[in-house]
């Protein structure tokens, strides 16, 4: 496993952003989204658990003062958040003054906290009137996507550093490959809407996992797979908006000129690797012996770490700047998340060294919460109580101390590596 006392002393330039990712829906509960109403409840998360309702959250909708000390506490100097459609237009064409205005005070309390904001516009959820219409299946709901973007925009431009209009379009168990599709041409249009109102930079963040064939590349078989499944999942998005052409497995080729050039920076949610094994119906999940390990009772997905996913990413997207939106891993042990931060950061410094241009790193999440159906997922630098209280986790500041320092030291290493759990 990772000894982080081999670590060089790794340090990053002043304005390299450390900061947290959050997302209302899974902070603030009872958004008002789809993911409230009884009927759209699912049978199972993705960890196989029964399902369970967000319900409060963390109430971080009142709050949400609590967080902004916490990261401050870190001495982070980026926080990103969503702003909640589900509950500024509750219902189609009305929307809440009161709402909005929460969410500008929020933004205004970041910046004067000395705060770079990062607003997601669409974080998975959603008004369950729009999900009732069909959500993203049907283009012609675009129309009403652009409504609410053109109503919250320049609401909240003054507080805002870079607008993310949508998360993770191309994850394969939230969309569909129609969803995708239709789901770039949602980010063009409202990209080129935004762009009326303020040069902010703009993005849409993808899930991106490294497709590695399980058994190495000489494996044609796992090989071929691998490329498959890399193209339908990232690089469909990358080559979009690099060409505007839309390119999809057993669909036509679609041409949209308004996502070219789309996105001003990539914006990168990464978490790990995936294996892609050919002699398996679901090819994805096979692991390596060597370097898995149990991170939760409840098998998860970030059972292992591997650095090499950050260098790799950042090779192969250096034409344009890359934000690291998310990144962290859901485990029991917090010194196994002292190790994952620091070696992601030693990789992404490796990278800006081999000539990549990375803005900051944002950190999956600033608090343990609802995990799309479960509690039981842990990625927070703190955690709350059963009476919500807020409590930093060693691992809080142990990436605090990094922020604070812009670089990786041994005396860090000993202060909060070193100490008991």
């Amino acid at each position: 496993m990772i000894d982080l006392h081999e670590y060089p002393i790794t340090e990053f330039p002043d304005d390299f952003l450390m900061g947290v990712a959050s997302a209302g829906q899974q902070i603030e509960g009872n958004n008002c989204s789809w993911h409230d109403d009884p009927k759209y409840y699912g049978t199972q998360n993705y960890t196989g658990v029964p399902w369970v309702p967000a319900g409060k959250a963390m109430d971080s909708y009142h709050r949400y003062e609590e967080d902004i000390a916490l990261a401050k506490e870190m001495h982070l100097d980026a926080f990103r958040l969503s702003v909640e459609w589900s509950r500024i237009e509750q219902e189609p064409g009305v929307f809440s003054e009161k709402v909005i205005m929460h969410y500008v005070h929020l933004l205004k309390r970041l910046k004067e906290e000395g705060m770079k904001t990062i607003v997601t516009l669409h974080h998975v959820s959603h008004p369950v009137w729009f999900h009732d219409l069909g959500a993203f299946n049907k283009m012609e709901n675009l129309t009403y996507f652009l409504r609410y973007v053109e109503t919250i925009v320049p609401r909240i431009m003054e507080y805002t550093d870079y607008f993310l209009v949508l998360n993770e379009l191309n994850i394969p168990f939230e969309y569909s490959i129609e969803e995708r599709i239709n789901m770039l041409q949602f980010h063009a249009y409202a990209y080129r809407l935004i762009k009326k109102f303020t040069d902010i930079p703009t993005s849409s963040t993808i899930s991106y996992s490294f497709k590695e064939p399980f058994r190495g590349r000489f494996d044609r078989a796992d090989s071929v797979l691998a490329e498959y499944v890399d193209w339908i999942e990232n690089e469909f998005f990358f080559h979009a908006v690099r060409t505007g052409k839309i390119i999809m497995p057993y669909h036509d080729a679609l041409y949209c000129p308004e996502l070219k050039d789309s996105m001003d920076f990539w914006a990168v949610n990464t978490y790990i690797r995936q294996f892609i094994d050919s002699r398996k119906a679901f090819p994805i999940g096979s692991v390596y012996n060597a370097t898995h390990f149990k991170a939760m009772d409840t098998p998860i997905y970030t059972e292992e770490i591997e650095p090499e996913i950050m260098l790799k990413m950042l090779m192969r997207l250096n034409d344009k700047p890359v934000f690291i939106t998310e990144n962290g891993i859901s485990c029991k042990s917090d010194k196994r998340r002292m190790e994952y931060i620091a070696s992601m950061l030693v990789a992404i410094k490796q990278g800006m060294d081999l000539g990549a241009n990375v803005i900051g790193y944002l950190h999956w999440s600033l608090l343990d919460n609802w995990e799309w159906g479960s509690y039981a997922p842990i990625f927070g630098l703190a955690y709350c109580d059963e009476n919500l209280d807020r409590h930093l986790k060693k691992s809080g500041a142990f990436y605090g101390a990094i922020a604070k320092n812009k670089k990786i030291t041994s005396e860090i290493i000993h202060k909060f590596y070193d100490a008991k759990e």
